[in-house]
């Protein structure tokens, strides 16, 4: 006996058997895509970490991270902790790169949440490196960094990047004429307090050859993005300081 198609019943049991079918597969694609999104940005953190302490793919003046088939290996490799920074606390944690710096940033508007600080201490050609990530607001949307330091809080490499700032102009924070002259920058003045790096349109050092003036070139056109540039380094990292003055007592 066949099926009759006509009826009601068959209708509603048809659409109700293709909701389920297209739900579920739905559902399957929707849990594969977040894993390969949250993958994807594990490996773009560190890339980006690598990149800070000068592991990259770097041709002339262009900006190459290694491969992503390369990121973990080498992130194990020259990344010998990882730990984050809680009030008075400094807790070891091997996935301190999975810590949200936005999200951080939000629960501390809670006075009584103390916000975590990731910090990540490479060590390459025998020299330590500690890179801290940073998050600020450009001229349209968010911009983010990681900067790495040796101890005495010197800048030893920069990587910065945006969600929309103008081609050309703003957009400009992520590429090596810019991120490069960061590098030998020291960001306490001469008394040893800090005082971050300002991106300056009146820097009278074009060629960036001076590095204890707490200064870099600005980018022609993108004032207000140097500005949030400016303004993520000495609100973020700033918090890094006490770890900082602990790390030269010991």
């Amino acid at each position: 006996m066949g099926i009759n198609s006509d009826k009601n019943s068959y209708t509603i049991f048809f659409a109700i058997g293709m909701v389920i079918i297209v739900g579920t597969l739905l559902a399957s694609i929707d849990s594969s895509l977040k894993e390969k999104i949250r993958t994807n940005k594990i490996l773009e953190k560190q890339q980006n970490i690598l990149y800070a302490i000068g592991i990259d793919d770097n041709e002339g003046n262009n900006v190459n991270f290694i491969s992503t088939d390369e990121a973990p290996s080498e992130f194990n490799k020259y990344i010998v902790n990882q730990i984050y920074i809680q009030g008075d606390k400094i807790v070891k944690d091997e996935e301190a790169y999975l810590i949200e710096v936005k999200k951080e940033k939000t629960l501390a508007k809670d006075p009584n949440y103390d916000r975590r600080l990731p910090l990540f201490i490479a060590e390459k050609d025998q020299k330590k490196y500690y890179v801290a990530p940073i998050r600020g607001k450009g001229l349209w949307n968010s911009i983010w960094g990681y900067i790495a330091m040796d101890e005495n809080m010197v800048i030893q490499g920069a990587y910065f990047d945006h969600k929309a700032e103008t081609p050309g102009l703003g957009a400009n924070i992520n590429q090596r004429f810019f991120m490069d002259d960061f590098i030998g920058e020291n960001l306490l003045d001469s008394n040893g307090d800090f005082k971050g790096i300002t991106v300056s349109k009146s820097n009278q050092d074009p060629r960036n050859e001076i590095k204890d003036d707490n200064e870099v070139d600005a980018i022609a056109g993108a004032t207000i993005t140097g500005d949030g540039v400016s303004a993520m380094i000495k609100s973020d990292l700033r918090l890094y300081v006490p770890y900082f003055k602990k790390l030269k007592q010991n």
